[in-house]
């Protein structure tokens, strides 16, 4: 993988940055000292009740093994090549969730990254599947797309912590590819009684990232804020999260591994201060019992050869439309909420 994004990061990195500065070398010390979840938990595919469990508790979980060399090896081939696209085009590295920062699915044409191949290799994978199973506590969920995002050495700014998964609320800005289906609400859930919330549900959408590089404390680990899934209180912004949470990433965590999710606990970008790219490309999943809008992402031709289960949980985002899955020019925008100005 000689010409390989995901191993040259220091080549693609740090526009406008001085990776040497004496701020930057006090922040590395600060991180090496800090970062990470004490005693966070890394397990093997075969433990899924335990998988379970932690999930629902902490809001995500960690599995270790979950792709086999050869499929970590042709994912991150697909990663490299999308990410060339990307900064033939952000030559200035202004990102789309922030400096340094990108998400695959927004730069996408389609909103998603399912039209290629080693994506859609992530949907059914045998270490993953009966763990999905076990949370949704049913084989008949649904494949909503993928994408993911990544970090280049630079992004030396926190992302604001988020959800990525809300009530219905009408869109006011940063309307994304996958999003233009003419309605003007982005969201579903919705009591006209303002009594519950779409955190007071059972989990209703499950992410799974996988880590291309071993996650460290440099390089740009997400944080989660363990059990927040279920929370009403207000999200803090960057100027009072506490350091704690800053600090609450998941590292150490090796390549290869699941970081699966649920997207309404809160989590964030960290800082990535060393001379490699972060990616994590992703698969996401409703519930058997909840629906939002979804595009048709992948291409009829990619669905048939996938196996039995991953075409009954993809039918609803395959098209027989000729499918030409590009990075937009102006790599989606960055939705309000991650903008840091």
């Amino acid at each position: 993988m000689a010409n390989d994004p995901l191993t040259l990061g220091a080549r693609y990195g740090w526009v406008g940055h001085d990776p040497h500065s004496h701020e930057l070398q006090q922040q590395r010390l600060r991180l090496s000292e800090n970062n990470g979840i004490k005693g966070l938990e890394i397990l093997d595919p075969d433990r899924i009740e335990d998988a379970k469990r932690i999930f629902y508790r902490d809001g995500f979980v960690v599995v270790r093994n979950a792709l086999t060399e050869e499929q970590l090896t042709t994912i991150r081939n697909g990663c490299a090549r999308v990410v060339s696209e990307i900064m033939e085009l952000d030559t200035t590295r202004q990102g789309n969730r922030g400096s340094h920062r990108y998400s695959f699915g927004s730069a996408s044409t389609t909103g998603h990254q399912v039209h290629q191949p080693e994506w859609a290799m992530l949907i059914d994978l045998p270490t993953v599947t009966p763990i999905l199973e076990a949370i949704f506590e049913s084989p008949d969920y649904i494949c909503r797309g993928g994408g993911g995002d990544f970090c280049l050495p630079g992004a030396v700014e926190y992302q604001p912590l988020h959800s990525d998964v809300a009530d219905r609320r009408e869109k006011t800005d940063h309307i994304a590819a996958a999003d233009s289906d003419g309605s003007k609400f982005s969201g579903s859930f919705w009591d006209p009684r303002g009594v519950m919330t779409l955190r007071d549900l059972p989990c209703p959408y499950v992410c799974c990232n996988f880590l291309m590089t071993d996650f460290n404390a440099l390089n740009g680990p997400i944080r989660q804020i363990p059990g927040t899934q279920n929370s009403r209180a207000p999200i803090p912004d960057l100027s009072d999260e506490p350091s704690w949470m800053k600090h609450s990433t998941v590292c150490p965590a090796p390549a290869g591994s699941a970081l699966i999710r649920d997207p309404r606990t809160w989590h964030g970008g960290t800082p990535n201060l060393s001379n490699e790219l972060r990616a994590i490309p992703n698969i996401e999943y409703y519930a058997p019992w909840f629906h939002e809008p979804m595009a048709r992402s992948m291409p009829r031709p990619l669905y048939e050869s996938l196996s039995e289960h991953a075409q009954q949980i993809c039918r609803y985002i395959v098209s027989d439309e000729e499918l030409v899955g590009t990075v937009r020019h102006d790599l989606g925008g960055t939705p309000k909420l991650l903008r840091t100005e």
